[in-house]
């Protein structure tokens, strides 16, 4: 079964549009703070829904999992960010256990594993759909969508204006 978590058959992939990013990770830590500078720097009109957890020591597993079902569980969460900042392999365990993994690959969002620094790597990491080196790198994630949305936008409303003129103009033409 852990071969079956980290199939690319299960991987979602990342949504065209975001409208609501959940993030799991600590209240207090910078993280968070990283997370949300990075998302208004890049102008990601976004709302984030915090679902606090302890992300190390005793009993952070089962938390972190509890907080990825209860955002995977509202009907309004685009993507889920699971995140920590680096720290020691003892400070990164919880997101190598079981319960982590299966609380990722039963989300019905798509889950991007922020934890720790580049060169961490955790069980979480493979399970979940993508994989981002740092959590602010996975809040870039979030704007590189949010403007891929923007020009997908623009382009379709430039043709829509392009269409409603040729249309006027034949119109026009009938007319006379």
């Amino acid at each position: 079964p852990a071969d079956e978590l980290a199939s690319p058959k299960v991987r979602r992939p990342l949504p065209t549009l975001v409208r609501t990013v959940g993030v799991v990770t600590s209240p207090t830590g910078a993280v968070r703070q990283d997370i949300e500078q990075t998302l208004s720097r890049g102008g990601a009109r976004v709302r984030v829904l915090l679902s606090p957890t302890r992300v190390q020591g005793e009993g952070a597993a089962a938390e972190i999992a509890a907080a990825i079902a209860l955002l995977a569980g509202r009907h309004d969460v685009d993507i889920i960010i699971v995140a920590r900042g680096g720290g020691s392999i003892e400070d990164l365990w919880p997101f190598n256990e079981e319960i982590v993994a299966r609380a990722i690959a039963a989300s019905g969002p798509p889950v991007i594993s922020a934890v720790g620094h580049e060169t961490d790597f955790t069980v979480s990491d493979f399970v979940a759909d993508v994989r981002a080196a740092t959590p602010s790198v996975a809040a870039g994630m979030v704007v590189d969508i949010q403007r891929g949305a923007s020009s997908r936008t623009g382009t379709a409303s430039a043709a829509l204006l392009r269409a409603i003129e040729a249309s006027r103009e034949r119109w026009r033409r009938r007319l006379d």
